[in-house]
């Protein structure tokens, strides 16, 4: 039969099959293909011809265009050293994946954080290369399936479904945000299990962490032999600046001037015991502040320094160009409340996944919010996710353990991930007699 590269450089019909597109193999009496027409190669060329630009109209890649590896703003806009630096180690291994794709890459950050830009850079250089590629996002790839079950259109589920999950490079955008019925998550799983196994190069983004993506798919996804799981730090390409780290949900603007430099320990106010107490709390939150691990928890009655040193701990971490959240719980939960708003800019899902997992979050105030139904599950599933992720968190409350949520109060009471200090100090506000040491 001849090469491909025969026939393509041929004009006119094909000088084997006269452009019927079969041949006959030349093979002896009895064997199983003596007598049987084959496809010409000319046919099996002008097949994948077809495949391709069938899969680049599903790609749908001339509107991402303008997503390439020379468009892509390695060191960020004003981003602090550590953030420039990772988002730099994720645009050069995009590019060296770009030059020979193999094994999975997988993406994973924050909205805007130039996870798709990199994946449609890596798509579109395999474009420019005449490599067979389709980049898609989840969504409406389980919608272009559907669609095959319409008796109007012209694809047939089992040749559309099989064209995707053998192509030769794929780039899935977005997994996650997809509807997560049994009949998608099966395709899902039986497109990245085929590849898995096939060891198929493939690129996939999202802004969900592993353990929230279905077991079955987070299997194939976290083996370091077939892929690379590339986290982005960098906060939204379109906010402004610096500022992006700086959430519109964050009040620490209001707080600038609670540093550790401005605490006042009151040591000529107090007695004894309450300004060792009052120096331990300062001592811990430094501590903490310098590596945050768990959870600290101050209790204490109001004005008592508790929302100063978490504060404190707060504009150490911003100063140095590190993500926080610092945010009044009912200010929290009017937040998400807001979402409901017609005319809300930020949906629901999103602004709440910002802030269960905040890189560095503080909750002031617990306690003080409005103990609705509702109200006790958000801020619950809030605690339950950043504990079971060991995210860094700081509480301020001046109720009692014994007086919050149970649900909420058994994660405090874990030694092993918070710890809960109690200040003893009363309150700026009170007056209060200067402290005098008693004559004998």
């Amino acid at each position: 039969m001849p090469s491909s590269s025969s026939i393509s450089a041929a004009s006119g019909p094909c000088p084997y099959c006269h452009g019927l597109g079969y041949v006959r193999v030349d093979v002896p009496v009895g064997h199983p293909d003596f007598g049987k027409l084959q496809p010409c190669t000319c046919r099996m060329v002008e097949q994948v011809e077809q495949r391709i630009a069938r899969l680049r109209v599903l790609s749908n890649l001339d509107t991402l265009a303008d997503r390439t590896f020379e468009t892509f703003v390695p060191d960020g806009h004003g981003l602090p050293e550590h953030k420039q630096e990772n988002l730099r180690r994720a645009y050069e291994a995009a590019l060296e994946y770009a030059e020979a794709p193999t094994g999975w890459l997988l993406f994973k950050g924050g909205y805007g954080c130039g996870k798709t830009h990199l994946a449609a850079a890596i798509a579109n250089r395999a474009v420019e290369r005449g490599r067979p590629v389709l980049f898609i996002t989840v969504p409406d790839l389980l919608d272009h399936l559907r669609a095959t079950f319409n008796p109007a259109n012209p694809a047939a589920y089992d040749d559309r479904f099989e064209e995707v999950r053998t192509i030769a490079l794929l780039i899935l955008d977005d997994l996650g945000t997809e509807s997560p019925t049994p009949w998608a998550q099966e395709k899902l799983f039986q497109l990245l299990n085929y590849r898995y196994n096939a060891r198929l190069p493939t690129v996939i983004t999202t802004n969900h962490e592993l353990e929230d993506i279905p077991l079955r798919l987070r299997s194939r996804l976290n083996d370091p032999d077939v892929g690379r799981i590339i986290a982005i730090l960098a906060p939204d390409f379109r906010g402004s600046g610096t500022l992006a780290d700086q959430s519109d949900l964050s009040s620490l603007y209001l707080h600038v001037d609670q540093t550790f430099e401005t605490f006042d320990l009151r040591g000529r106010e107090l007695p004894p015991e309450e300004a060792a107490n009052l120096r331990e709390a300062m001592e811990l939150s430094l501590t903490y502040a310098r590596l945050p691990e768990g959870w600290l928890a101050f209790l204490g009655t109001y004005g008592c320094g508790k929302t100063h040193l978490a504060a404190a701990i707060a504009n150490d971490r911003f100063r140095k160009g590190l993500p926080v959240l610092f945010v009044v719980v009912p200010d929290l939960l009017d937040h998400l409340r807001a979402t409901f708003n017609p005319q809300s800019t930020v949906t629901f899902d999103k602004r709440f996944e910002e802030i269960r997992r905040a890189p560095f979050l503080v909750l002031d105030d617990l306690g003080t919010e409005s103990a609705t139904p509702w109200a006790r599950e958000k801020l619950y599933q809030v605690f339950d996710y950043r504990y079971n992720a060991r995210l860094p968190t700081v509480i301020t409350t001046s109720a009692t353990l014994e007086s919050l949520e149970p649900r909420l109060a058994t994660r405090m009471l874990d030694v092993s991930r918070c710890t809960a200090f109690f200040i003893r100090a009363p309150a700026y506000r009170a007056s209060r007699p200067q402290h005098k040491t008693k004559r004998r």
